[in-house]
């Protein structure tokens, strides 16, 4: 039993929804048309890195499981937003809320530790490029993804622990578009400063953790850069690094803000603002950063397309 009798059959209502149906029907339409392009840009650089075998490398690896976990990390919460903005009621029951925060949450850490896979796997192409291949074997980068889930769903396991054990007697209304921690944890009561510290644990270890990972990687990868004397080497490795470091910034950015701060500042209008942009903003932007400053993926991109082209008889 994860609750007291008082939750156990507890439908929680997202209040974050607008009440006009005007209104309903253009944030349906939004975050359709978002989601569609999400769909789209990510599926069409997985096609693209697993139609062309010169992309069969731990680069396009990483970013192809990337796009997975992002499509997916979106399906967790969108096709639900889409159903409830057109509801009368916009409910969602207790069973529903646990499984979608559990998904959303590790996904989105396994989100996280991806990238610092990924910094990991540049700092090992420019600073020891002779040992890339012998170090990024097959196995190790789908060790190193495993890995990623399994973290990334431990501490999601955790924080449900942490939020759902706790009775949900004192409120039914949650400010948000879905069931996220902060909005969620806000309704609990009987809340203890362990229950809090361990929240804020637990974000640390999703977040914070890969961040320094992240930086170390970079660090080392500017002390080599700088010591190359060829100006087409460093802007060559410069461009392969901007790429990722502009997802980082926005991942990160966001995530700290909303994950890593005390509950008493939590404010629903900015937090429903923020979560949408990394719900929607980071999956719909990767794929455009990644392929727009990326030779190879676009050409790949412009082979898949016209090739489909082609057999359709355009």
């Amino acid at each position: 039993m994860l609750q007291e009798n008082c939750t156990e059959m507890l439908d929680f209502m997202l209040l974050a929804f607008p009440t006009q149906p005007e209104h309903q029907v253009l944030l349906f339409l939004g975050i359709s048309m978002v989601y569609a392009a999400i769909i789209t840009g990510n599926l069409l650089i997985i096609v693209a890195i697993w139609a062309k075998p010169h992309l069969h490398t731990p680069m396009y690896f990483f970013l192809g499981t990337l796009s997975v976990v992002e499509l997916c990390y979106t399906a967790a919460v969108v096709p639900q937003i889409l159903v409830t903005s057109l509801q009368e009621r916009k409910f969602i029951t207790f069973r529903s809320c646990c499984a979608q925060m559990f998904f959303f949450i590790g996904l989105g850490s396994a989100d996280c530790f991806l990238l610092a896979i990924m910094a990991y796997d540049r700092y090992v192409a420019i600073c020891k490029p002779l040992r890339y291949t012998l170090i990024m074997t097959q196995e190790l980068c789908i060790q190193l993804v495993g890995a990623s889930l399994l973290i990334g769903f431990l501490v999601s396991l955790m924080l449900i622990w942490l939020v759902f054990h706790l009775p949900f007697c004192g409120g039914y209304g949650i400010e948000h578009y879905f069931c996220d921690v902060p909005p969620v944890s806000q309704l609990t009561s009987n809340k203890t400063k362990l229950n809090e510290v361990g929240i804020f644990l637990s974000g640390i270890m999703a977040i914070t953790v890969p961040f320094i990972l992240i930086c170390t990687s970079y660090l080392f990868i500017a002390v080599s850069v700088l010591q190359v004397h060829s100006a087409d080497s460093r802007r060559k490795a410069i461009s392969t690094c901007s790429s990722h470091l502009a997802v980082v910034a926005l991942q990160y950015g966001c995530c700290s803000f909303m994950y890593l701060r005390p509950s008493s500042s939590f404010s629903p209008k900015q937090d429903q603002m923020l979560s949408m942009v990394y719900t929607l903003g980071t999956p719909l932007l990767n794929p455009i950063i990644y392929s727009l400053r990326n030779k190879e993926v676009k050409a790949a991109l412009r082979q898949v397309i016209s090739h489909q082209l082609l057999r359709r008889g355009y």
